[in-house]
């Protein structure tokens, strides 16, 4: 009888690592999220972690596309940032390296004149 070392698992068949994001980001993010709730601008979201991104999409009702995209994409860190805000055409509205920053894009949007 011989007795042969384990072999381990080839790298193509390990699961890939997803992008996701962080209790401090989802708690930025989160904030924005439930003042947009209270003004009555936003109503549901949804997070996905892919391979290259992860992305928080938000909308005005469940039915419809994302109005804004939230997405965190580690490839770009180096280079236009880390997070981008996504309008619902698909243009980029802001890009950069610090979450908040990036963020106030759609807080202006629901600063509103009152008569």
């Amino acid at each position: 009888m011989t007795v042969q070392d384990p072999v381990p698992f080839p790298l193509s068949a390990r699961v890939q690592d997803t992008v996701a994001f962080d209790r401090r980001e989802l708690s930025v993010i989160l904030s924005l999220y439930g003042r947009m709730v209270a003004a009555g601008e936003w109503r549901d979201y949804g997070i996905s972690h892919l391979r290259d991104a992860a992305i928080f999409a938000v909308f005005r009702r469940a039915a419809e596309s994302p109005l804004y995209r939230i997405e965190k994409r580690p490839k770009l860190r180096l280079r236009q940032g880390l997070y981008a805000v996504v309008g619902p055409e698909g243009q980029v509205l802001r890009r950069g390296h610090d979450l908040a920053a990036v963020l106030r894009v759609l807080e202006r949007k629901m600063i509103r004149a009152v008569d």
